[in-house]
């Protein structure tokens, strides 16, 4: 069975599963730049990671706000994600920690210094190659 792009819930069930994904961003020069992240998601689609403080993805982040996500480069299904993305600050960082820490328990979410990045996607692509052609079905968020 193939994940339902419009069905966030699934997609994050998706996400929460597979625990990592590649983020990329694109720097202040217009270089870009990708990183394997610990990843993970609530229900509503909303990506959460978290980025030692020298990542160079804090700054094309700042400097731009987008990032794009992959999450499952191992598995038969991937998804793609385009989306504003958001370094956490004050009450927003202490909830979206307490939210990393819940569903990634032992992750480093409140180190010092850590700061939590947000991704609320606008765009999807599923990519499911256990059919033959392989099914890719994007969607609008």
């Amino acid at each position: 069975m193939t994940l339902d792009p419009q069905d966030r819930a699934a997609i994050a069930a998706h996400v929460r599963e597979e625990g990592r994904g590649i983020v990329a961003t694109v720097t202040p020069d217009g270089e870009p730049e990708a990183a394997l992240v610990g990843i993970t998601a609530l229900d509503d689609g909303t990506l959460i990671f978290n980025v030692v403080p020298w990542a160079r993805k804090l700054a094309n982040i700042e400097a731009n706000g987008r990032a794009a996500v992959v999450v499952g480069t191992t598995a038969r299904v991937s998804v793609q994600f385009e989306g504003a993305a958001t370094i956490t600050e004050g009450d927003e960082a202490e909830h979206f920690a307490a939210e990393f820490e819940r569903l990634m328990p032992g992750s480093k979410s409140r180190y010092e210094g850590y700061e939590v990045v947000v991704v609320r996607p606008e765009w999807l692509r599923v990519y499911d190659v256990s059919h033959r052609p392989p099914l890719v079905v994007e969607a609008a968020w």
